[in-house]
């Protein structure tokens, strides 16, 4: 079993990775230069809400990312439109801009041919896939959870 568990941990690392090839290649195909795989996801998981950047970083996963970094790439390049929070002026919430927004909905529609393609190759298992996957997300937030709340330190001294 410890074999399977590993390898379903580096699995789901690469399938990240190829996930986001998969965004780099679909910016490609739009002839998007002004923003890359991370940024596009970003985007995506910001929706059409308008959010706190804390907020925005729990939602997704980021591998490698600077998310304060990409988010300013992104203001720069006119895909988000940042203002001061209502209710803290110290701290700033985010949407989609006009440009951010036309981007997510060509994202969509690859998403969907991609959800189709599947489809039509006879792929199942996907929701089955997901409870084991959220079961997963479970069981390392309650180890994760035990560790911070008993004062366990899980890093050795050097």
């Amino acid at each position: 079993m410890k074999e399977n568990y590993l390898e379903a941990v580096s699995l789901i690392e690469r399938l990240h990775r190829l996930f986001l090839e998969v965004i780099k290649c679909e910016l490609d195909s739009l002839k998007v230069e002004d923003i890359n795989n991370v940024q596009a996801l970003v985007l995506y998981n910001l929706g059409g809400e308008q959010i706190s950047i804390g907020e925005l970083t729990t939602r997704g996963c980021y591998l490698g990312s600077n998310v304060s970094y990409n988010l300013k790439k992104m203001v720069q390049n006119g895909y988000i439109d940042q203002m001061t929070s209502k209710h803290d002026k110290r701290s700033f919430v985010i949407k989609l801009s006009p440009k951010g927004t036309a981007l997510c909905k060509k994202i969509d529609a690859a998403l969907d041919k991609q959800v189709s393609t599947l489809k039509s190759e006879d792929f199942d298992g996907i929701d089955e896939l997901v409870n084991i996957l959220r079961r997963l997300e479970i069981f390392w937030n309650k180890v994760s959870f035990q560790r911070i709340r008993f004062g366990v330190n899980t890093r050795k001294s050097r």
